[in-house]
């Protein structure tokens, strides 16, 4: 698993490192998608987490859920169109757990994607994020994970 300034990058995942998302492939033609752990480090504990509804559209560039932090307030930008299949209920309910496990339970939303191997291609795999992570983290002036822990 590649760690970039004590950050965690599972290697399974899919990455859009300029807006710190990450996508996993459900391999039934959703895709799960959440904020990476630099990201969760960046905006501190979640306090509000507002996902779209289910059944909506969203176009590439454009916000599936805001979250809000005691820093923070934003989009999560989804990188490709897709329509929201399912929301993450107990992020909803509990949006400190975000924090807790980002890669697992602080999942954002699903979503199905209309052209998911185009998608794809715009996306960073896990095995060769660590040099675009250390390089947006350095222009952000961000020091990393283990600095904030």
């Amino acid at each position: 698993m590649p760690m970039v300034r004590g950050c965690d990058l599972p290697d399974d995942l899919l990455y859009d490192v300029e807006n710190n998302i990450w996508y996993r492939d459900n391999g039934d033609g959703t895709v799960t998608l959440g904020m990476t752990a630099v990201a969760s480090a960046m905006a501190g504990p979640l306090v509000a987490f507002t996902p779209k509804k289910t059944g909506r559209s969203v176009k590439a560039g454009k916000s599936c859920a805001t979250v809000e932090s005691g820093k923070w307030v934003g989009p999560a930008k989804i990188a490709f169109d897709a329509e929201v299949t399912e929301i993450n209920e107990d992020l909803v309910g509990d949006p400190k757990m975000g924090a807790t496990d980002t890669y697992g339970v602080g999942w954002l939303v699903k979503v199905r994607p209309d052209d998911w191997e185009g998608a794809r291609a715009s996306l960073i795999i896990g095995s060769e994020v660590a040099g675009p992570y250390e390089a947006k983290m350095a222009a952000d002036e961000f020091a990393g994970c283990a600095e904030l822990a």
